[in-house]
């Protein structure tokens, strides 16, 4: 099959498919879920079947001109790849997943149709080669996840997803002024046009602060981050879905597009988001250190990961960059597992407050198993998959010469040891508290082992993704230079 070809069946088919949903759930709801999960595992499968080629430095390129600059570009390299198999691999572990958690509620056919909307849009966007095209797709998911935030529909559940839905179409605005005026200094939406127009040049510092501030509200970096705790009251499957497969990521991904793959970004935005990226990892940190609710920490520890990922792109060295690259990976199996875990401790015991929870090691001891491995690789303990990542972008930090942002990150990794034991601690060890618990559907435990042994599997078999990753790095830094 032709790599044009593959590229259209990565995105098209959860975006096209995500419609077909609610119509086979007519036939029967296990047919409808079990598309879902084949439409997802194909987006992951294609994409493997894509990376031989992009390592190969095979051009894969699907291009129409529109009027007005608005054109139909999307382009295959390492980066982009990387994105689209990793959260196509993530989503379909949480899809599988949601056959337990989701079969009771209502609305299941516009949960799995916002679901797989969402994987399609990101499928869209980390192959657009047109910034318009690109803002489109951002759009997308912000609508899909507004909905998936407020499935529940209660009052507080809509308002916190309001909120997470202005935050983030706000700083997509800001953002496409920024595109805007790339357009009118170069006078063109594509990307590769683009930087053959700025020939070297940094992109102007105003276009490009605007277009980081929407990146930034995007990823909930400072000072943009309060709706991503408050969108833990979702579905379990959702908060894994947004802090850490798809949306969240986008902001970074495009940061590495853009000013990574790209094009130049002027040395003192750099050093601003450096310090940003800092200040956002210690802040969150210091909060789920004091938060009681099981979700919101684990969503303050998204934050502050974030940070790390933003570390190593912006100091823009190939072990900073494939260090952030790695921990893309490596975060959103982590905390996908992490979430996920989280999502079967508050249906079966009915409380989020880790305060009030004890003891579950012994009613649900492969809950436990699977939270305390994800724990492991987001800590950054070896042999998980967390800890070269973490390792490389902090001693590519130091060799740059940035001490103080090195030794702000080196706290940030202490402080994700002290607050995930202190909540694997208070939930799973200990006497129980008189809560009734065990363990969920098999869907549910399965979906937490794989990640769990993913994992690990990770750090242990760290060659084969990082073997990737450092081509997909040096392709990214040849261009930029």
């Amino acid at each position: 099959m032709h790599g044009e070809q593959l590229l259209l069946i990565i995105i098209f088919t959860p975006l096209l498919g995500a419609f077909i949903l609610p119509l086979c759930a007519r036939i029967s709801p296990y047919f409808r879920n079990s598309l879902a999960l084949i439409f997802s595992l194909t987006s992951f499968i294609s994409s493997l079947f894509v990376i031989p080629r992009v390592l190969n430095g095979q051009a894969l390129v699907i291009s129409k001109a529109l009027p007005l600059g608005f054109n139909i570009l999307f382009c295959a390299d390492a980066l982009a790849v990387f994105m689209a198999a990793t959260s196509s691999l993530i989503s379909s572990v949480i899809v599988f997943y949601s056959f337990g958690y989701i079969s009771h509620y209502q609305e299941q056919d516009e949960y799995y149709l916002m679901v797989l909307l969402f994987l399609g849009a990101m499928m869209g966007l980390v192959f657009s080669g047109n910034l318009i095209l690109l803002y489109v797709f951002w759009e997308i998911t912000a609508i899909a996840s507004w909905r998936l935030i407020g499935f529940f529909r209660e009052k507080n559940h809509i308002l916190r997803a309001d909120k997470a839905f202005l935050v983030t179409v706000a700083g997509a605005l800001v953002m496409l002024i920024g595109f805007l005026m790339l357009y009118q200094q170069t006078g063109s939406f594509d990307i590769p046009v683009i930087k053959a127009a700025l020939g070297g040049n940094a992109v102007s510092g105003i276009a490009a602060l605007l277009i980081i501030i929407g990146i930034f509200s995007k990823s909930a970096t400072l000072p943009f981050h309060t709706w991503l705790p408050d969108a833990g009251v979702a579905p379990s499957p959702v908060t894994a879905l947004l802090h850490a497969a798809v949306l969240v990521k986008i902001g970074v991904y495009v940061f590495a597009r853009l000013f990574v793959a790209d094009f130049i970004l002027a040395e003192y935005l750099k050093s601003m988001v450096l310090w940003v990226a800092a200040a956002s990892a210690l802040i969150s940190a210091g909060a789920a250190l004091l938060d009681t609710d099981l979700k919101r920490i684990i969503a303050y520890s998204t934050i502050s990961q974030i940070g790390f990922i933003f570390l190593g792109l912006a100091l823009g060295t190939e072990i900073a960059v494939a260090g952030a690259m790695l921990y893309i990976l490596m975060h959103g199996l982590a905390k996908a597992g992490l979430f996920l875990c989280a999502g079967i401790i508050e249906q079966n015991t009915g409380s989020k407050d880790i305060t009030k929870l004890g003891g579950l090691v012994h009613t649900m001891p492969l809950t436990a198993v699977s939270f305390l491995f994800c724990a492991f690789s987001v800590m950054g303990i070896p042999p998980f998959g967390g800890f070269l990542a973490k390792l490389m972008v902090i001693t590519a930090a130091f060799s740059a010469g940035r001490l103080i942002i090195a030794f702000v990150f080196v706290a940030c990794a202490g402080m994700t040891i002290l607050y995930l034991f202190r909540v694997f601690n208070l939930v799973f060890m200990g006497e129980g508290k008189g809560i009734l618990a065990r363990e969920s559907s098999l869907p549910m435990i399965a979906s937490v082992l794989a990640l769990a042994v993913l994992s690990l599997a990770g750090g242990i078999f760290i060659k084969y993704p990082n073997s990737f990753i450092q081509v997909a790095a040096q392709q990214m830094l040849a261009i930029a230079k």
